[in-house]
């Protein structure tokens, strides 16, 4: 009972310490409000984004090229954009389109393969694709090596289980367009060729097995979203304000949003008069959708998880590994946290990344606060925090596992993928955080929810977007269905489908339905960002 009993201690005192916080929280935010005296002239904007991320700056692109009269005003907290979970160092950099992510294929009990979602995931990418392909034509992203890159996307997995489950998922695959070059193969040969050092120094009597996708993608979401903001910033209808953090907002009777801003650098205030917000903060937008108090994000909470990465800069190595080898995630681990070993290149420079080593914390960013989790607690939302830290103790042990555990245990981790490695050549390095939704359930009283998630105003004035993976890779169609949440009246009578079939050819069809189509926009897409080449 020793170790039952400490852990009952912990979650009573915890979440004792939550609902003290609470009680200060409304406190809080009426204190980083300037002083009820001061009256401040609003700006009108047509959109307010709020976070400068690969998401926000998405949804801006898309708007200026639909309306280039829009007015677009975009806000970052921090003193630079693409800073927190864009930033290369913070996220994988994998194009996700389920080629390789074993967790986007999961196996029902009857041992068969539920391949919908690895679809789906496949065709949001291609959408992603498409949009850039549109904008390299256009001239306003630069050389597309600059943001992708080709670099294999292989599954490797080992042992008798394993291996069997592989091939039925290849099998559930391979008749398709979207994964009908998927290779498989359990020949120690050509698994040395696709990835040498995964190879290198492996027991010939080893059960292993192994897809790969040729084409699979390295995307620095930070450059691309830099390229973005700099074109965006070329029209005199977008305005970009770093430095700057949401105090308030309050929804008027004409729909329209009064956002207050405070200027971290001058402690002034600035207040926006907003006709549409989208909250693209990253872990930093759970809690401004407490402050806009729409009723669609009542009862919602989230669960941050951190994450490092074992780095190795060694020229040499970096050169004779090209793929990212995704694995299987640990029993009882967070989808996120599915092991592998990539090729990056970040900032022109060729590494190797391994991981991520998921990890306990309270914050919801990088430049965030210990208190982040504790000061989102609500009484709307404690049921279903409550109910879901009661079930998921086992998940929370883990990541407090994952904190603690030495060199030698990460590189131990990191030897199943590389039999080689030689520890001194890997240094750890912090990765982006990741906030996981928790949605109220009348039943479960909440679940842990795995993914994204666009929570909206029923009258479209206002979204915001929780989760993570697999995030910005398909951000073109996580912010389209942003435009057809908030913006259905435009959609239909102001042209912009037009436009936007203009910039993907296939919007409003489900591609995995057109198999030519299909092909038609695959081939374009390939050669415009110059990632068709053989490998």
């Amino acid at each position: 009972m020793g170790l039952i009993g400490w852990i009952v201690g912990i979650v009573v005192l915890g979440v004792g310490a939550l609902w003290f916080l609470t009680r200060f929280q409304r406190r809080r935010w009426r204190d980083a409000l300037p002083p009820e005296s001061v009256t401040i002239p609003s700006e009108k904007v047509d959109v307010l984004l709020v976070g400068a991320g690969a998401m926000s700056t998405t949804l801006g692109m898309i708007l200026q090229q639909i309306d280039p009269s829009m007015r677009i005003c975009m806000v970052e907290r921090l003193g630079d954009i693409a800073v927190e979970s864009t930033d290369a160092l913070n996220n994988a950099g994998t194009g996700h389109a389920a080629y390789c992510e074993l967790n986007y294929t999961p196996q029902e009990k009857d041992g068969s393969v539920n391949a919908s979602k690895a679809f789906k995931i496949n065709a949001s990418f291609e959408a992603s694709l498409s949009f850039w392909s549109y904008l390299v034509e256009k001239g306003v992203l630069g050389k597309p090596s600059d943001f992708i890159r080709q670099v294999p996307h292989i599954s490797f997995v080992w042992g008798e289980e394993d291996v069997a489950f592989l091939r039925k998922r290849y099998e559930a695959l391979k008749d398709s367009v979207a994964f009908g070059e998927m290779e498989y193969s359990e020949d120690p040969a050509v698994l040395r060729r696709w990835m040498p050092l995964v190879m290198e120094g492996r027991s010939a009597k080893e059960r292993i097995a192994a897809t790969r996708v040729r084409y699979g993608t390295d995307v620095d979401f930070g450059t691309l979203a830099h390229r973005m903001t700099e074109a965006m910033q070329q029209h005199t209808g977008f305005d970009l304000r770093l430095r700057r953090e949401v105090t308030d907002l309050v929804q008027q009777t004409d729909r329209r949003w009064l956002v207050t801003l405070k200027d971290l650098d001058k402690g002034t205030y600035e207040v926006i008069n907003a006709g549409f917000v989208f909250l693209g903060a990253g872990g930093g937008a759970l809690p401004l959708l407490q402050k806009s108090g729409i009723p669609e994000a009542v009862g919602y909470g989230g669960f941050p998880v951190g994450g490092q990465w074992l780095i190795c800069k060694h020229p040499t190595l970096a050169e004779q590994h090209t793929a990212k080898v995704y694995g299987k995630a640990a029993i009882g681990a967070p989808p996120m946290s599915v092991p592998h070993l990539d090729t990056r290149v970040i900032d022109g420079k060729r590494m190797l990344l391994f991981g991520p080593y998921a990890g306990f914390t309270t914050r919801f960013l990088n430049e965030g606060s210990l208190l982040d989790l504790p000061m989102s607690v609500e009484s709307q939302n404690l049921r279903a925090l409550l109910s879901v830290g009661l079930r998921e103790i086992d998940l929370a042990m883990y990541l407090v596992g994952e904190v603690l555990q030495s060199q030698d245990a990460r590189v131990a981790s990191l030897r199943r993928y590389f039999p080689n490695v030689r520890s001194e050549d890997w240094e750890l390095a912090h990765a982006g955080k990741r906030v996981q939704i928790i949605k109220p359930h009348p039943e479960k009283g909440g679940t842990l929810e795995f993914g994204t998630e666009v929570v909206a105003a029923r009258d479209g004035s206002l979204a915001g977007l929780l989760g993570a993976s697999p995030g910005a890779s398909t951000s073109v169609q996580i912010m389209l269905d942003v435009l057809e949440r908030c913006f259905a009246d435009r959609l239909k009578k102001d042209g912009w489908t037009d436009r936007l079939r203009e910039m993907i050819p296939f919007y409003g069809q489900d591609l995995n339905a057109h198999p030519d189509l299909f092909r038609e926009v695959r081939k374009r897409n390939l050669s415009v960002l110059e990632i068709d080449k053989q490998a």
